[in-house]
């Protein structure tokens, strides 16, 4: 079989504009809470699109940590690949696809550092490993060997022992949305589109688009 070959006719569920929420907050809240009950791996899972000085976008898959009224929270290396370019272009793309439910959801908005004191929350309820990991690592810089790396990690636990202080160039982000389109796959590709959009006084517009 050709991969042109390969497809899929949704059915599972429909979407509505008139039936979603007002907030998509809510709605977003009501779509996670359903993955979780699906027992969908790593729900939490989501693509961070970011633009470089030079134009080019990029993306990786993160996790969400924290979601509510104010945005979309993730952690990691502020000197990373990322890190750098959303310093530069301070605007992202995120992207969940819930497979098993035949969904996604798209978010694109503004992106900015959380405060320290919500890092610092956040990096202490991390394992131990996963903390001596984020010091130990130059995330996005080339490395010889994979020896290397464990060598970093080990030069690392035994400098911090079991209580490691978050390096300043690790901590979260949050992603303060100002579109976010709900996607339900059905059936002959005539899937369901419904987008929200923010306006100048914070108040959300929705609409259904063509699939």
């Amino acid at each position: 079989m050709s991969i042109a070959d390969l497809r899929k006719d949704y059915s599972r569920a429909s979407l509505s504009e008139l039936d979603v929420a007002a907030d998509p907050i809510v709605q977003f809240s009501t779509w996670f809470d359903e993955a979780i009950k699906a027992e969908i791996a790593e729900p939490n899972a989501m693509s961070v699109a970011t633009v470089g000085a030079d134009g080019k976008p990029s993306s990786r898959i993160v996790l969400l940590k924290q979601v509510d009224a104010a945005g979309f929270t993730w952690f990691t290396n502020y000197h990373s690949r990322k890190g750098r370019e959303i310093a530069q272009h301070p605007y992202v793309a995120l992207l969940f696809h819930w497979v098993e439910l035949e969904r996604q959801v798209r978010i694109e908005g503004k992106i900015e550092q959380v405060t320290a004191s919500e890092s610092d929350a956040y990096f202490s309820s991390r394992p131990l490993s996963s903390q001596i990991g984020a010091i130990a690592s130059e995330q996005s810089q080339p490395v010889d060997k994979r020896e290397t790396l464990e060598a970093q990690f080990a030069t690392a636990e035994t400098k911090y022992g079991t209580q490691p202080v978050r390096p300043e160039h690790w901590g979260g982000y949050r992603v303060v949305p100002e579109k976010m389109e709900f996607w339900q796959g059905r059936r002959s590709r005539l899937h369901d589109r419904v987008i929200y959009t923010r306006t100048a006084d914070g108040a959300w517009n929705r609409q259904r688009l063509q699939p």
